[in-house]
């Protein structure tokens, strides 16, 4: 049988490492697969789900909203947060799920067992949003506050998700918004190059000195990096992705997944390809030519 990850684009994935390593540790013969699915083809993607071998899938950016008409049936997670990240074939048909919600859930009860915070500040009304809303309303966030640059995409997600009962501030409110929070969420997509930031880091000092700061980006972020030199706890978004995966592996096999197999998949592979990023350029400095001894060249303009 296979699974597979489905998205435009997917190469970039994380899970067919996670999740194959999880299969091969347990014996299930099953492999992972990357699929990438133009918009134009999701429909006929979804019907060779149907009509195959296939165990279940999970969907990414861009279809988590657009693959939901094209399922049999939705969980309450699913209809709750708007968004389907996995793909249940059961019973003859399939069930869309989404378990970013436990895989964000998961990643803050780990660092902080227990924990309700007492004032969330989430940036972003993008699809990660929604599961993180709906995530801080299952951990018993006592008051969420969602601020994105464009307020009226913020109040369309808020009233979609009128049961979190979120509250939009004002982008150029921020300041305010962060005074005392003890946690915030960067979900917006500023953070995957370095030299991005969401906001000022100079901000982070309103925070309450126990926050926590999370990036669902899965790496060292410019913000989290700003955060853990104010003294205030950071965490990454490497654990979510390893919860929700588990969560769909468990929901598609019925047994507990090997999480600490999957994180170190996932470690391993992120060292991986860091390496091969860094060898260019360090192959390059060895071929590049003497530089010239003569006076300095101008600047370039363009």
């Amino acid at each position: 049988m296979i699974a597979g990850v489905i998205g435009d684009p997917v190469a970039h994935s994380l899970s067919p490492v996670m999740q194959n390593a999880a299969f091969r540790h347990l014996g299930i013969d099953v492999g992972y697969e990357l699929w990438p699915t133009p918009l134009t083809e999701l429909p006929a993607r979804i019907a060779a789900i149907r009509k195959g071998a296939v165990l279940g899938a999970n969907v990414t950016v861009p279809h988590k909203q657009a693959v939901m008409p094209l399922v049999d049936q939705l969980s309450d997670t699913a209809q709750l947060v708007g968004a389907v990240n996995t793909i249940i074939v059961a019973d003859g048909g399939l069930l869309g799920d989404n378990t970013d919600v436990a895989g964000f859930a998961r990643s803050v009860d780990e660092l902080r067992p227990g924990w309700k915070p007492a004032r969330a500040v989430v940036l972003g009304a993008g699809g990660a949003s929604r599961a993180v809303l709906v995530a801080l309303r299952e951990l018993g966030a006592a008051t969420i506050l969602l601020a994105n640059r464009t307020d009226e995409r913020a109040h369309r997600l808020v009233a979609a998700l009128s049961v979190v009962h979120a509250q939009v501030t004002p982008w150029r409110e921020l300041p305010d918004a962060l005074a005392g929070a003890d946690l915030l969420v960067n979900a917006t997509s500023l953070g995957w190059h370095p030299g991005e930031i969401p906001i000022e880091a100079r901000l982070l000092d309103r925070l309450a000195p126990d926050a926590l700061v999370a990036d669902l980006t899965y790496r060292d972020t410019d913000l989290l990096r700003a955060a853990a030199a104010t003294g205030r706890a950071t965490l990454d978004g490497l654990p979510m992705l390893v919860y929700q995966g588990a969560a769909s592996f468990e929901r598609w096999t019925g047994r507990p997944a090997p999480v600490d197999v999957m994180r170190a998949a996932v470690a391993a592979e992120q060292a991986r390809r860091r390496a091969a990023d860094a060898a260019p350029r360090m192959d390059s400095r060895k071929t590049a030519p003497p530089r010239d001894s003569g006076p300095p060249r101008p600047p370039r303009t363009a």
